[in-house]
């Protein structure tokens, strides 16, 4: 089975959940390919979607959540959206690249501008294959009820109501889990993670991350949470793609060695191994990939829309715990620290919720309908 998985570059959860099931697809005896579609068009073009995002969710959220919102109340299965006609100029570069490329059997997507392209190239007869979307959140997104993908892959059965509501099809729903990488279930423990990381085995470490490009009010948290660290403990921050933080947090940090600043990395799971407890905000893969590596999870600030969402997912099922200000989330953080019971309550509640097979059911689905084309 050849496999085509489609992602757009608009934070990196839509890449992950595609480069995951590219690996599960692939140790299996599979042909993956996994393409940012939008870079068809040219690397600029590209480069224009992504940075659009980026302004919009890190200096303007709330003109972010408003058009969030409208979306929510325009979005419709009987009416085609501004985002489909947006998205229907690239269909001319995906049908020269599948004419390039033919012998895919079956399209995946993870991000909702590469499904209503592939909506339109459906529409107008220039598709044979089937589509397969990957939802990378704990809520139905707007626009995707308008899209003509054949399956719908949500993060948990307890969400389908929440999608069907929206109009899309229950007999096209899979609850099968958002597919995170191979190394987040090795699980290699927290003395041997400590270990490699040269972290004391005794003290606790808190672990912050920002998301892909370190979203958030990561410079303000940092310096609160070690203002009460007077006992030994580490805090390791991954600041992903944001140089600017990375520097300006080794400078504020430069003479305290129990503070560690990382910039991106590729050794997440490694990371969350040795850490105590995990301060993030609440993205669907990333807190998935949590979930999975079993800690306790603080969500701190969300980008406003889907995140916002996922929170009602998380928080009242005891997944997570979401105070509203700094200083209640870092007091929350030292709480899962220092009392067992409360630790063990979240950790038996992410068990409980979590989605260990979900790379290979969609592999299951995708040979499935491969064959049934």
């Amino acid at each position: 089975m050849k496999v085509l998985i489609l992602t757009c570059n608009t934070g990196e959860g839509h890449n992950t959940a595609a480069k995951a099931i590219e690996e599960y697809l692939t140790k299996h005896g599979h042909d993956a390919v996994v393409l940012g579609f939008m870079k068809l068009a040219g690397e600029r073009h590209d480069r224009r979607v992504s940075r659009s995002y980026i302004l919009s969710t890190k200096y303007a959220p709330h003109i972010f959540h408003l058009f969030y919102k409208a979306g929510a109340i325009l979005s419709s299965p009987d009416r085609k959206s501004p985002v489909y006609y947006s998205n229907a100029g690239m269909a001319k570069y995906l049908y020269k690249y599948l004419e390039e490329h033919p012998d895919f059997d079956i399209l995946v997507t993870t991000h909702l501008y590469a499904g209503e392209t592939l909506t339109y190239m459906k529409r107008k007869g220039m598709l044979k294959q089937s589509i397969v979307s990957v939802q990378t959140d704990y809520t139905w997104s707007p626009f995707w009820e308008e899209t003509l993908c054949d399956a719908f892959v949500i993060p948990h059965e307890e969400l389908t109501e929440n999608f069907t509501s929206k109009g899309i099809p229950k007999d096209k729903i899979y609850p099968f889990g958002i597919p995170v990488r191979e190394e987040f279930y090795n699980n290699i423990g927290k003395k041997k993670a400590r270990k490699i990381l040269k972290l004391p085995e005794d003290k606790p470490v808190y672990l912050i991350m920002g998301g892909s490009m370190g979203f958030g009010k990561i410079r303000r948290f940092t310096r609160q949470l070690a203002k009460g660290c007077n006992s030994g403990e580490h805090i390791m921050v991954i600041c992903g793609t944001n140089d600017f933080l990375k520097k300006t947090l080794k400078r504020d940090f430069k003479d305290n060695r129990n503070i560690h600043i990382i910039g991106f990395t590729r050794k997440v799971s490694l990371y969350m191994e040795a850490c105590d407890v995990v301060y993030t905000k609440p993205g669907g893969l990333s807190s998935t990939e949590v979930i999975i590596k079993n800690r306790p999870l603080i969500h701190t600030a969300p980008i406003p829309g889907c995140e916002i969402d996922n929170l009602k997912f998380f928080v009242p099922r005891g997944i997570s715990a979401a105070p509203g200000k700094i200083s209640e989330q870092i007091e929350c953080g030292r709480q899962f620290v220092n009392d067992k019971q409360l630790r063990e309550q979240m950790l038996a509640a992410q068990r409980q919720y979590a989605k260990r097979e979900a790379a290979a059911e969609i592999s299951n689905l995708l040979e499935q309908m491969s064959v049934n084309s």
